[in-house]
């Protein structure tokens, strides 16, 4: 599968890193708003062109476009994609409105093409090895699960930290669909949730690179929390916040009627997953037993080459965690509960594999 990569920014470096170890998956043109940043990207990568971002929509080569482009961007992107014929995969949030994600699914269901989200961490050891504990009975039947990311801020490290505190960003956005997807591959989809979010400050300063000392404006709440309720009737409590310094939990539990399990953080691809049994006494590691060994950023690439309309990091699963977010924060808005409209069948395990065997 031909792909050409749109953003240059930040998050690409770790696509580029991936794309060599993918048996079934070919980078052959990158474009940016900045040709300069394009064209350095190709210059460090044998037989990847620089090209504009219309030129590599409508390049015949380019099979699929990965859209790593800001979250505002993510629906127009896709769907010119789309009408160009493209399969397209977007980094997160798939896009900033539950109805720009609705266009983009219809549009490729027309189109006859595939569509896959971002994120992909979903796919490695760590959040795989813990839903085939689950599947397997390790902890009797789900019945909750908590899952909490604690953060001062992304503009304490990142040089242009705008689009984090604007209506597409914040904690939630940005943080929640590694949460969320996370959450939906292990207990299932969400019917309805019930979400509180507030605002600590109106000003952040930007703390690094050209910019630093620089106040930008912040428009969306930096603190969001709530209730997932599954279709199952698993409840998932979701704490993200922008405004807290450290947490010692575990990013995400699951607790069953034999014991709860630890799961790793769903921001990276491996990691420990740990579980206290019932009568045990205390936690014990759980042996990789599923999942993409190694994997990193662009998995999803391996997968989508390889398994066509079966993709696990699916635009269906980017989609839906969506609209479970902006649930959230419309219920915030209105203190009721919200009723999610989508829903999915869990994506199926990956068995234990390097994925540079294919």
């Amino acid at each position: 599968m031909k792909v050409g990569m749109i953003g240059c920014g930040n998050i690409s470096a770790q696509y580029l890193k991936t794309f060599p170890t993918l048996p079934d998956v070919e980078l052959v043109a990158v474009a940016d708003l900045d040709m300069d940043r394009a064209r350095a990207v190709a210059a460090e990568h044998v037989g990847v062109r620089a090209l504009t971002v219309d030129e590599l929509i409508a390049d015949a080569e380019v099979e699929t476009v990965l859209n790593l482009t800001i979250p505002a961007a993510h629906a127009e992107i896709d769907l010119r994609a789309i009408a160009a014929g493209k399969n397209v995969h977007a980094e997160k949030p798939f896009a900033v409105t539950a109805d720009e994600g609705a266009e983009v699914l219809a549009a490729a269901a027309a189109a006859g093409v595939l569509v896959g989200s971002a994120p992909d961490t979903v796919l490695g050891t760590g959040t795989q090895t813990a839903r085939r504990a689950i599947d397997d009975g390790l902890i009797g039947t789900p019945i909750s699960a908590v899952a909490t990311m604690m953060t001062p801020g992304h503009e304490r490290w990142h040089p242009n930290p705008d689009f984090y505190y604007v209506p597409g960003g914040g904690p939630l956005l940005d943080m929640g669909p590694y949460y969320i997807h996370s959450l939906v591959t292990l207990l299932g989809p969400v019917s309805a949730v019930i979400g509180a979010s507030s605002r600590l400050r109106e000003e952040r300063t930007i703390g690094s690179g050209a910019r630093e000392g620089e106040v930008i404006p912040v428009t969306t709440d930096t603190h969001v929390t709530g209730v997932l309720i599954h279709a199952s009737g698993v409840l998932s409590t979701l704490v993200m916040s922008f405004d807290a310094v450290a947490t010692h939990a575990h990013p995400i539990e699951v607790h069953g009627t034999l014991g709860s399990l630890s799961v790793p953080d769903p921001n990276r691809f491996d990691g420990e997953v740990s579980v206290n049994a019932l009568g045990s006494g205390g936690w014990e590691a759980v042996p990789e037993s599923a999942g993409y060994v190694g994997a990193s950023r662009g998995i999803a690439l391996q997968d989508m080459a390889t398994r066509g309309e079966q993709l696990r990091a699916s635009g269906a699963l980017g989609q839906h965690a969506l609209e479970v977010m902006n649930a959230m924060l419309e219920s915030s808005g209105s203190g009721q509960r919200v009723e999610i409209s989508s829903t999915l069948e869990r994506p199926e395990v990956v068995p234990l594999r390097d994925p540079r065997e294919g």
